[in-house]
């Protein structure tokens, strides 16, 4: 998939900007805080119908206006020409489009223009909870497979209406309990599988990128941590009536599972510095793309659809032979559409420009895009 062209109306600092785009490398350069950041943030919206930064409808709207509107234009590995356009106002739903025609479930359009983002934000996949480790699978898992996706959102309805009735004094509707008992188990099994296919599957291919970034003699591993390891979620869930409905909440299942990122056989958390966990965050989303890549192939998924690819900030105290390394790295032909912001234009116009690719370069200012 490339993206054409980009048009934006009130989105964040973004008055207005309509962008015709580079089918390899784009590179945005401004100061911090002039709207770079914004710009892919977009981007991510088209594909995930959200805002990367947890930012909510509300806090996506320019200051002092009430709806905004984004357009992008994409190329399709069958060489067609497609649409995809949202809009937001104040208070109403957000309505998302493919070729005009609106989407009735906005899980319908996931998974159709793959995209993966390494952003200064990641960092929480180290230092935050099991439930950001969590989004970051199933973020990659549902863009290749939609029965994944469905299963999550059946899991995640039956937990919500079990935490409800727990929550209640006295006696409870143990059939009704069992029943979402039931639910979850169904679901929770399907999401265990792919969860645990996709560790399986993307440690050696994470270790490789990390020693290809130059650090070879670390050792560098991911370890999937599952209640559903211990036996049958169903089992599980029916034993724990009684502990659950004390505590007002479910405390075994799949919501609870963790990924625990590792350096040398322990916790990155507490063992990595600060260049190590940098590295580390760096080589587990090219990973994530190499996987989501080969996992769309193997699907047949838009035709073996390469994922976009948003590298934001990612260069700041990284020195000039690490940044053309990267940059090299995701030029060649394994990778697709490439989209990077930096605060330095010298440095970066010259490792791009060395490659040989298509690029395009824009100075930001303010949230306006000039080519330059």
């Amino acid at each position: 998939m490339v993206l054409k062209t980009l048009s934006i109306l009130n989105y964040r600092n973004i008055e207005q900007a309509e962008l015709t785009l580079s089918p390899k490398l784009n590179c945005f350069v401004g100061r911090n805080g002039v709207g770079k950041t914004n710009l892919l943030d977009v981007v991510y919206y088209l594909s995930f119908c959200r805002s990367a930064l947890g930012q909510t409808n509300q806090q996506v709207l320019r200051h002092g206006e009430d709806w905004m509107v984004a357009k992008g234009v994409y190329d399709t590995p069958e060489g067609e020409e497609m649409t995809i356009s949202c809009g937001l106002k104040a208070g109403r739903r957000k309505s998302f489009k493919r070729n005009g025609k609106e989407y009735q479930k906005l899980s319908e359009h996931i998974g159709l223009i793959p995209l993966v983002m390494l952003c200064p934000q990641d960092g929480e996949l180290i230092l935050g909870g099991g439930d950001v480790r969590r989004k970051f699978m199933d973020l990659v898992i549902s863009q290749y497979a939609p029965e994944y996706l469905h299963s999550l959102i059946r899991y995640n309805q039956a937990l919500q209406q079990r935490n409800t009735l727990l929550k209640i004094e006295g006696a409870i509707d143990d059939a009704l309990l069992s029943a979402y008992d039931e639910q979850m188990a169904v679901a929770g099994q399907l999401i265990y599988d792919h969860r645990r296919r996709f560790v399986a599957d993307f440690v050696p291919m994470f270790s490789e990128v990390y020693a290809a970034l130059g650090n070879d003699d670390e050792q560098v591993s991911l370890a999937y941590r599952s209640h559903c390891h211990d036996g049958d979620l169903g089992e599980m869930l029916r034993s724990h009536h009684e502990k659950d409905h004390i505590v007002g909440y479910t405390l075994k299942g799949v919501h609870r599972d963790d990924l625990e990122m590792q350096l040398g056989g322990f916790p990155l958390r507490y063992e990595g510095s600060q260049g190590q966990t940098k590295t580390f965050l760096t080589a587990l989303k090219f990973a994530q793309y190499r996987y989501l890549n080969s996992m769309l192939a193997k699907r047949k998924v838009m035709n073996g659809n390469a994922p976009l690819l948003l590298l934001d900030d990612i260069f700041d105290k990284l020195d000039d032979e690490r940044v053309s390394r990267i940059v090299s790295l995701v030029a060649s032909e394994d990778y697709g559409q490439i989209f990077i912001t930096s605060t330095s234009d010298e440095v970066l116009r010259k490792v791009v420009e060395h490659t040989g690719k298509d690029c395009r370069f824009f100075s930001v200012e303010g949230g306006c895009y000039e080519v330059c």
